[in-house]
């Protein structure tokens, strides 16, 4: 089986699969556009761990266009599989979506209140949005329009006159059982969702019923459904005779003339790698076990002529904090959720810098600013030329196409920072520009725009992931009581926060203070660095920091005080501070 060869290097893996690629492709079609293929089941909100199934061979045809090659990048559009079930966010809420269970996704309705013709169009719109944001050219393909319009009646009349050949393929793994997965860590019903892949390998391999092995279901003339049996069929005429088990209607058609059914799974991805020439495509862990789809299909495409591609199995895409968010959307995260709280480049870093065998997981928690101060510590890196090789590749990647560079925010603020001041000013542009224009005063923010759209992303994140508990609601009036109750040391230390706020108001100038006041009452300079302290004024930072969160925001922690300090403003720091 042909699969590409895992590398354990840490340099730039998305070039040596371009290298084999284009090898392999001149082998197989010489002088021809390459052709990449991932294939998406539109059956209900395509979720992150799919993307990894676009953005795979997106990054390797990427790099074959940057080098001056013709490339396809084909998304088949799995929408004429059948409706298997009714996605979590809707099932239990309204149980007349089971009614639709084994009709092609084109002819379930959309759900409700959406602008599109049907469910397969409701969902395919979204994830065709967000690959337009993240800059992933490719070319789609309806596999209903493909199937219904007898694209592929030549491929389905050839599959039935070597059924016996196909079943003979199939029945070496019937009887065979998968070991069984090992998990290193219990896992909820979100992430077993996000680990079945693309929805389209159902693992179906054909049906059997008076008239032997049949690698093709027909939908029913009456309800729609694929729940048929072939009764009868003439290899002679393609006289095709089903029976439906679901309404009990019956009828005979002339294959060479009928349009509405497609090839079982295991057999119909093997002759679309034929039929397109295919040369690499991924696979995720669901296809790539004994026996299932990207195996057997391996033996099969030769019945259709072809060569099966050459192509990794991709892991798991996890999310951080998705346990919270799974349990209130009723479903995993999807790329369009993702890009509501980060920037495209982000997104298209988290997949760039891992090789596809490498899982790994996109932060929906705090773990997103501490995900960003990483990315913006890598952009300043390639900006002075000290990044590795490997890392500058992965930027590379995720900042620009063969086509252009993505659009990127002017001035990129830390996102922490926005996040803090969106939060402490609940989204009120007057006072946002008012505390950002004050980070740098020697050179001031002049708009918003400037920090757009990281800004709104911040924003994005901050009301629609982080509980409310956690919010900060800055004091209207000080805590006398707690102000009373301090003793002449934390006194002291207020008392030399206010005498320097005037001086240091700039957020360099108050990092500088904040930690600089209980190095000073330790009779340290207030430049000295942690080498030159004694273990315990780290101790004194700390009790320091939970006082001055006490007496603003009522807590013992929040945002990054400086932040805290230039969104609260001098005046109302000095009154909450007791002066």
């Amino acid at each position: 089986m042909p699969i590409v060869a895992q590398s354990t290097e840490t340099t730039d893996w998305v070039s040596r699969f371009a290298d084999e690629v284009i090898e392999e492709s001149e082998r197989r079609a010489p002088g021809k556009p390459l052709v990449v293929a991932s294939g998406l089941s539109p059956s209900g909100p395509i979720h992150l761990g799919n993307l990894r199934e676009v953005m795979t061979p997106h990054l390797v045809a990427d790099e074959i266009r940057r080098r001056g090659y013709q490339v396809r990048h084909l998304i088949s559009w799995d929408d004429y599989d059948r409706y298997r079930k009714v996605p979590a966010g809707i099932a239990g809420i309204d149980d007349s979506w089971g009614e639709h269970i084994g009709k092609p996704l084109t002819s379930v309705p959309a759900p409700k209140g959406s602008a599109h013709p049907n469910w397969a169009e409701h969902f395919k719109a979204a994830m065709t949005q967000s690959l337009a944001e993240l800059g992933v050219e490719f070319d789609g393909i309806s596999q209903t329009a493909q199937y219904t319009s007898g694209v592929y009646r030549e491929q389905i009349l050839h599959a039935i006159s070597h059924r016996a050949e196909i079943d003979a393929i199939l029945d070496q793994y019937r009887t065979k059982k998968a070991p069984a997965k090992q998990s290193q860590k219990p896992v909820d019903a979100a992430e077993l969702e996000a680990a079945e892949g693309s929805g389209a390998a159902s693992e179906e391999d054909g049906s059997r019923g008076s008239a032997g092995y049949f690698p093709y279901k027909p939908y029913c003339g009456n309800c729609e459904k694929d729940l048929t049996t072939v009764t009868a069929y003439d290899d002679d005429s393609t006289e095709l005779t089903y029976t439906c088990t679901a309404c009990g209607f019956s009828e005979t058609v002339r294959l060479n003339e009928f349009n509405r059914g497609k090839l079982v799974w295991k057999v119909d991805w093997p002759m679309r790698w034929a039929y397109e020439g295919v040369v690499f495509e991924p696979s995720g862990v669901d296809h790539s076990s004994p026996g299932s789809s990207f195996q057997v299909g391996g033996q099969i495409v030769g019945i259709f002529g072809g060569k099966q591609p050459i192509g990794p199995m991709y892991a798991f895409v996890g999310i951080s904090g998705m346990a919270k968010m799974s349990s209130s959307r009723g479903g995993v995260p999807t790329p369009a959720d993702a890009l509501k709280i980060m920037e495209p480049q982000l997104l298209r870093w988290l997949y760039a810098r891992r090789r596809p065998n490498q899982s790994f997981k996109i932060a929906f928690d705090q773990e997103i600013q501490r995900l960003y101060d990483e990315w913006d510590k890598l952009d300043a890196k390639v900006a002075d030329n000290s990044a590795l090789p490997g890392d500058i590749a992965a930027h590379s990647r995720a900042v620009r196409t063969a086509s252009g560079e993505l659009p990127r925010t002017p001035r990129p603020m830390p996102y922490r920072t926005l996040a803090s001041v969106a939060d402490i000013t609940a989204g009120h542009e007057d006072q946002v520009l008012r505390i950002l224009s004050e980070l740098d005063p020697a050179n001031p923010l002049a708009a918003l725009d400037e920090v757009r759209p990281r800004l709104d992303k911040a924003e994005a994140w901050i009301n629609t992931h982080v509980p409310a508990d956690q919010r900060t609601i800055v004091r209207d009036e000080p805590d006398h009581e707690l102000l009373k109750s301090l003793d002449e040391q934390a006194q002291r230390s207020l008392r030399l926060l206010l005498d320097g706020l005037a001086e240091h108001w700039s957020l360099d100038g108050l990092t500088h203070l904040v930690y600089g006041v209980p190095k000073v009452q330790a009779g340290f300079p207030a430049d000295a660095t942690p080498k030159e302290l004694p273990p315990e004024i780290k101790t004194s930072q700390r009790t320091f920091f939970a006082l001055l969160y006490h007496l603003m925001v009522g807590r013992d922690t929040g945002p990054r005080l400086p932040t805290l300090l230039l969104a609260v403003g001098q005046e109302r720091v000095r009154k909450l501070l007791g002066e």
